[in-house]
């Protein structure tokens, strides 16, 4: 299943050498985990609430991927450049399965709320 590691960005109207660098690295480091940029750096178009600074989503084959990615020794060495001069959230998170349905999701999630439960994995393929 895909997975996203999205960071949520607050950059300075002006960026430090250091930035430029990682950004530059960034990408040779996501081909060993078979991950692309789906965006990257972009001021959202906000709807609802607040989301002050830019968006970055890298898409990877699987949660796994992603976290290996993140921990690797390429991407570690790179990071404080990016660390030291913006800051912001890193998420990683599973997209759902193939053949994902809401109103299955809803249904289960009614189902557990009624029987006090617990709230069902929305990722899995049984949801």
């Amino acid at each position: 299943m895909t997975a996203y590691a999205v960071a949520h960005l607050r950059p300075a109207a002006h960026l430090h050498d250091e930035v430029f660098t990682y950004i530059e690295c960034i990408q040779s480091t996501f081909a060993p985990y078979g991950g692309a940029f789906l965006v990257h750096g972009v001021t959202p178009e906000v709807l609802e609430g607040e989301w002050p600074g830019a968006l970055v989503v890298v898409g990877f084959p699987t949660l796994r991927d992603a976290r290996a990615w993140y921990d690797s020794e390429a991407y570690q060495e790179i990071a404080p450049l990016r660390t030291r001069h913006i800051p912001g959230d890193v998420i990683l998170v599973d997209g759902v399965a193939p053949g994902y349905d809401a109103s299955r999701t809803v249904a289960e999630l009614r189902t557990a709320q009624a029987g006090a439960g617990a709230v069902p994995d929305r990722g899995t393929a049984a949801s």
